[in-house]
């Protein structure tokens, strides 16, 4: 594994942990510079394929659906562990239905659902692209239904 500091090709595995039932972490540190670093290994399956509003498929990218939570929690408090829970959460749930194709619809809405018990000023964010908020009566109404849930 390199080194993301000095480059260097070599380093050794300090401690390995399961952080879910399809990945594993490791802290490593570099033969060279001695820092330590931390790499996720994910075991491989059978691409998932996203269909897309459009009818298009693309492959299934975590770092893609990383992206837009990392971009709807900017500036909050929700850690990348959460952040890597949610998107681990949303692989696993579509694994173990043996799902070939999901849509973007379902992936957006499994994402909401989280990001609504993790920190809601980040679910709106994430909600207002996602949903396409067209107006602020729209987003109003999104915050309505918000307050009413927390009200049962």
């Amino acid at each position: 594994m390199q080194c993301p500091y000095c480059n260097y090709k070599e380093s050794k595995v300090v401690d390995s942990r399961h952080t879910d039932s399809k990945s594993i972490r490791r802290r490593r540190e570099c033969e060279s510079c001695k820092k330590r670093f931390t790499t996720y290994e994910i075991i491989e399956t059978t691409p998932i394929m996203v269909v897309k509003k459009d009818n298009s498929r693309e492959v299934f990218d975590r770092e893609k659906i990383k992206r837009g939570i990392i971009k709807s929690c900017e500036k909050r408090p929700v850690s990348i562990e959460q952040i890597e829970s949610i998107i681990s959460y949303i692989e696993n749930e579509i694994n173990k239905d043996y799902i070939s194709e999901i849509n973007t619809d379902k992936i957006g809405e499994m994402v909401m659902d989280k990001l609504k018990d993790i920190d809601e000023v980040s679910y709106v964010r994430f909600a207002s692209v996602y949903r396409q908020f067209k107006d602020i009566n729209t987003f109003v109404s999104e915050l309505k239904n918000i307050l009413m849930e927390k009200g049962d």
